[in-house]
């Protein structure tokens, strides 16, 4: 498993090495000058020579990116202040450090993502065992149809709908917002309960289908049979045999989830004007601050790869024919 592992991790970190070099260079070298994007309107040669200093990009395109890459591994010195690692430069819109915003941004996103995914997961893995336990009954049928409709639905179609209903008109709730939870846990849980509600609608939709098929072809295979053939009861079968070889598709498809929504659920977020990731990048986009896209770009994209690990290592525990991959 070890040796599984640190091929896996290896493999990870050329990955990153590809993605921080292509995402650097698409944006330092295509758009025009990054240092004109910070100046503003009411720029003057003189100004934008010092931004150019300050930013570190008046020197050639490869030599920025190796200054950009020691920086997040040992630190960078700048003429706006010394910048520790991991550094991934200054914000253009207001000075602030790329690093330390994406870090108070973090605990945000992480309780919508943990507490969404618990919800989700629960519902969502429940309705498809009840589904494919009751294959072609009605229970069955009305999971099934259930879930198809409300797979079809968006978040920024559903999130104002519940916002109007529950929050302005029926006043059942307060307007979301996120309070940290070692401050005060009962407002962390009431201000994230609304955004948690509606991003498991959609995913919910889909593991309860996910997992129903799953679990179906499951029992369809031969040791799944041959162990019914052996006497052994139904429900035995069901959980010992067939559930653990209908996890791997579900593995799979809650890893690149989870990737996702720990880099930033973009959408909820905005609906619900949460401070997470997914608002930093959608304002960072909107303000063309290139430092903090790229940070936040970088930050996804890591806790994607590492759910991949985390997945791959899950396959290596589910089935051991993995491990020799």
């Amino acid at each position: 498993m070890l040796r599984f592992l640190i091929r896996r991790s290896l493999g990870a970190v050329v990955i990153l090495l590809i993605i921080s070099a292509v995402t650097f260079f698409l944006f330092y070298a295509v758009p025009r000058d990054p240092a004109t994007l910070a100046c503003g309107k009411n720029c003057t040669p003189d100004a934008l020579a010092v931004i150019r200093k300050n930013m570190g990009i008046d020197e050639p395109i490869p030599m920025q990116y190796w200054h950009f890459m020691v920086g997040i591994v040992a630190g960078r010195q700048f003429n706006v202040g010394d910048c520790p690692a991991p550094c991934f430069g200054y914000s253009f819109a207001n000075q602030d450090p790329v690093w330390q915003t994406i870090l108070d941004r973090f605990p945000t996103t992480v309780s919508l993502t943990i507490g969404g995914a618990v919800v989700f997961l629960v519902i969502g893995l429940g309705a498809g065992m009840i589904a494919a336990w009751q294959k072609g009954t009605l229970i069955d049928k009305a999971f099934s149809s259930m879930s198809l409709l409300l797979s079809s639905m968006q978040i920024y179609f559903i999130g104002p709908l519940v916002l109007a209903l529950v929050v302005y008109n029926l006043e059942l709730l307060d307007q979301p917002k996120y309070v940290p939870l070692t401050q005060d846990p009962v407002g962390w849980f009431l201000g994230l309960l609304l955004p948690w509600l509606v991003i498991q609608i959609i995913f919910t939709a889909n593991y309860t289908r996910l997992s129903r098929s799953s679990m179906i072809e499951q029992l369809q295979e031969d040791h799944v049979k041959a162990a019914r053939a052996k006497g052994m009861s139904g429900k035995y079968v069901f959980f010992r045999y067939a559930w653990r070889g209908s996890l791997i598709p579900i593995v799979t498809i809650f890893g690149v989830d989870m990737g996702s929504l720990f880099g930033g659920a973009m959408i909820t977020e905005w609906t619900f004007s949460l401070p997470g990731l997914g608002t930093l990048a959608v304002n960072s986009v909107q303000n063309t601050d290139l430092p903090m896209v790229m940070g936040v770009m970088l930050f996804a994209a890591t806790f994607i790869i590492l759910f991949n690990i985390i997945v791959d290592a899950a396959y290596a525990f589910i089935d051991p024919r993995v491990r020799l991959s």
